[in-house]
């Protein structure tokens, strides 16, 4: 029982780590569709986008397809219903009829990410634009060139106040709201951009995946993109050591490229004798140099042209240790990436349905253990590790578009076609026993879930 944890916690039996992972992992399985609180949402249109803020936990932004952004308080209720049902209204609107507001469908809506006074929102009108929350103002607009489909900034950023945005265009632009202007233009996809996601260890890495299935990685201060992920490169377990074959190797290997012997067997693979004639092994070395011009610093052909999914990707999200990548595609898939090696981890996620033809927005708890994924008219939750469906979460009459996962409040949010936002409340009591398959999401041991 969960006063028999505390006991152990306090003879020092219960380390602190595993005792709050414990009591998170209790308060994410025990989600159920709040009775007690309660949005009502001013849109007119579907909710594609929703982040409460990343300072105090307590202002839940929105993006509606039918151009509007709205801002709610979710700590204070508007009003009470019934006398227990707390009722959230809108304490911001910005829609059509504003002077500045946008002409259509807002798909991304993001805050400042160093306090409330400024949020973000991108719309297909072709302008990302940024907001004065007080006077509800535009403060600086930036115009695209074609749809844009998605916008983020970097929670963890200290030096720059960069938005990444990602267009129908095939390049990735970044918009500077210090001076006002486009500082960076990363080239590299072949097709749009779906979605984007800054780092979270590092404020100079960005990711982002493209309709034609690639998933990029960028350091901004340098050119050209550093990594391409491959669904086919995987990695099985942790990672590989060092093979001693491989070091020996490096010693009897010239600095400068491959060794005589290795050099004269690729040339017999490739067709390429001693005796082929001057001009031809001219030609074949222009043409070797020319590709390798065209090719991004360090990467391949091969690595150049790999992909993440079969066809568009359509969300991102890196878990709040930097450490692991989320990605959903058009091909119904979820995938794991290790972000150190850029392997995929071959977790085997459950068959799922999703959208193919916009974006979607996926969250994660802080432990991480759970991963939450909008599939059509439900939200499901898989456990991160294993892959399997821990929970399927029905309440949207329609498509689901996006969801947010609080970690101050542990509350979800969704948002659909249906013009509802969701909240997803931890049940009370919190602590009741955990069946199996919750106490291996958990990682704690028997005696600790036992009454």
């Amino acid at each position: 029982m969960w006063m028999d944890e505390v006991r152990g916690r306090e003879r020092g039996e219960l380390r602190a780590r595993r005792f709050q992972a414990g009591a998170r992992a209790r308060r994410a399985a025990s989600l159920a569709l709040s009775n007690r609180k309660e949005f009502a949402t001013p849109h007119h249109g579907a909710v594609n986008s929703l982040q409460v803020d990343l300072t105090e936990g307590r202002y839940l932004l929105s993006g509606a397809s039918d151009g509007s952004a709205a801002v709610f308080d979710v700590w204070n209720a508007t009003e009470y219903e019934a006398g227990f049902i707390a009722k959230h209204r809108n304490i911001l609107l910005v829609d059509k009829q504003h002077q500045n507001g946008h002409r259509f469908a807002v798909s991304a809506a993001v805050w400042y990410p160093v306090d409330t006074g400024l949020f973000v929102t991108a719309s297909f009108d072709q302008y990302v634009k940024v907001w004065d929350t007080n006077s509800t103002q535009v403060v600086m607009e930036f115009k695209m060139p074609g749809k844009v489909y998605t916008a983020a900034m970097s929670p963890v950023a200290t030096t720059h106040m960069l938005i990444g945005t990602g267009t129908a265009d095939v390049q990735v632009r970044l918009c500077d709201i210090a001076s006002g202007a486009f500082t960076h233009t990363l080239s590299g996809h072949r097709d749009g951009i779906m979605s984007l996601e800054w780092s979270a260890s590092s404020e100079w890495i960005l990711m982002s995946g493209g309709c034609d299935g690639a998933i990029r990685f960028w350091d901004i201060r340098r050119a050209g993109c550093f990594q391409v992920l491959d669904q086919s490169r995987s990695q099985l377990g942790k990672r590989p050591p060092l093979v001693k074959s491989a070091v020996d190797n490096q010693d009897h290997t010239d600095s400068l490229g491959p060794s005589p012997s290795t050099r004269s067997l690729a040339q017999k693979r490739a067709g390429i004798s001693k005796k082929s004639s001057p001009a031809l092994r001219k030609i074949q070395n222009l043409t070797h140099g020319q590709m390798q011009q065209r090719l991004h610093p360090g990467l391949s052909s091969s690595q150049n042209r790999a992909t993440a999914h079969y066809g568009a990707v359509t969300g991102l999200r890196t878990t709040t240790d930097g450490m692991y990548l989320l990605s959903s595609g058009s091909d119904s898939r979820l995938r794991l990436w290790d972000i150190d090696s850029g392997c995929n981890t071959l977790v085997n996620f459950e068959a799922m349905r999703l959208q193919t033809g916009k974006p979607l927005q996926l969250a994660v708890t802080e432990d991480p253990s759970l991963v939450f994924v909008p599939c059509m008219a439900s939200i499901k939750a898989y456990n991160l590790w294993s892959g399997t469906t821990f929970r399927t979460f029905r309440g949207h009459y329609e498509l689901v578009n996006c969801c947010y996962y609080s970690e101050q409040d542990q509350e979800l949010y969704t948002g659909g076609n249906d013009r509802q936002i969701l909240v997803w409340t931890p049940s009370t009591p919190a602590f009741t026993e955990m069946e199996d398959h919750d106490k291996t999401l958990s990682g704690a041991d028997e005696d600790n879930w036992s009454d």
